[in-house]
């Protein structure tokens, strides 16, 4: 029989690698998603367009916020794997918007734990439980960092991160619950939103190069981060849930690069330069600043068997070239309407 994975925060870039990587294993995925009026999911309408719908993709109602919907999609579909990648995600975000934070990405943690541990208790039905912690629990902790570096949050989605951190190790030795960590460093990717730095930075370069825009502004370009790809990460996740018993694993790829570093690599593919188009606002400096997050993910490379595929250079460029293809239709379609209007006024 097929196994059943669902999936919080399937709209978001890991849940749709996570996605596509468990239908390809001949998984049934159901993928929780929140209620709003727009039904736009660009990162997953590939696998929900109506042209290639398939049974084994199912999306469901529910919120990280309330407990009894978390409950009814446990019990609806008796999953044996869950993958909890739901989160407000946004670090600067955090600091605006702190209680919304704790309440989603650290005990919306202990709601979905509550509903897992009542579903096996009344069943007896093994659930695998996956926590997409993340690499921002480490904050002021020296690097390099692993899974016995102490612990430093430096910021409102940091301690969120870090009480669903211990809520899984709390149920895992309360409860005997196959619940693990996976401590993710930065992973990136051409789905990336275009909030984060990574895909502000390329998204520039290529309207930069268009002609569709003429500066980008950041905050601190001497912040130090280990950047992997997103496709790598989520097979780890699943190599995780697949281990003999439940652990807590560093995911990194060991190298670390400045924001400086990456504008440098990203506009230099473009054959423009970074400083005649960037301008810094501390407006995007974070009141508590994590100078540098390098990761050892020696124990999953040994226990997992796990290594990232994609190097630094390579992830620059694989986003770098995906968007300048979409500046490039983006100035098609700019020029086309613009013609278009000149005709009618004509």
């Amino acid at each position: 029989m097929k196994k059943t994975a669902l999936i919080t925060g399937v709209t978001g870039q890991d849940g749709s690698y996570l996605s596509e990587f468990l239908l390809n294993k001949s998984y049934r995925v159901v993928g929780m998603v929140r209620r709003n009026s727009l039904v736009a999911r660009p990162r997953i309408d590939h696998l929900t367009a109506e042209s290639h719908m398939r049974s084994d993709f199912i999306l469901e109602y529910g919120d990280m916020s309330d407990g009894s919907s978390l409950r009814r999609i446990i019990n609806k579909f008796q999953p044996d794997e869950i993958y909890n990648l739901a989160a407000q995600a946004h670090v600067r975000v955090s600091f605006d918007q702190p209680e919304y934070t704790n309440d989603v990405t650290g005990m919306g943690v202990l709601r979905l734990l509550e509903a897992v541990k009542e579903f096996v208790s009344h069943t007896g039905k093994n659930i695998r439980f996956y926590q997409a912690s993340s690499s921002e629990i480490f904050g002021s902790a020296p690097p390099p960092q692993n899974e016995l570096t102490p612990y430093h949050p430096r910021s409102p989605y940091g301690v969120a991160k870090m009480t669903g951190y211990w809520h899984v190790v709390n149920y895992r030795e309360s409860y005997n619950l196959f619940c693990t960590n996976g401590i993710l460093f930065n992973h990136e990717s051409e789905r990336r939103g275009e909030s984060f730095v990574t895909r502000k930075i390329t998204r520039a370069v290529g309207r930069i190069k268009m002609g569709l825009q003429s500066e980008l502004v950041l905050g601190n370009l001497d912040a130090k981060r280990d950047w992997g790809h997103a496709r790598d990460y989520v097979e780890a996740m699943w190599m995780m849930l697949q281990a003999a018993k439940p652990d807590d694993f560093v995911i990194s790829t060991g190298e670390t690069h400045s924001v400086r570093e990456f504008l440098e690599a990203a506009f230099g593919l473009a054959e423009l330069d970074w400083k005649k188009y960037v301008k810094v606002d501390s407006h995007y400096f974070r009141p508590a600043e994590v100078d540098c997050l390098l990761g050892d993910s020696t124990k999953a490379q040994s226990q997992l068997g796990w290594k990232p595929k994609v190097g630094f250079h390579e992830l620059v460029q694989l986003m770098v070239k995906h968007d300048l293809d979409l500046a490039e239709r983006e100035a098609h379609a700019a020029r086309f309407l613009t013609q278009t209007k000149s005709a009618h006024q004509r």
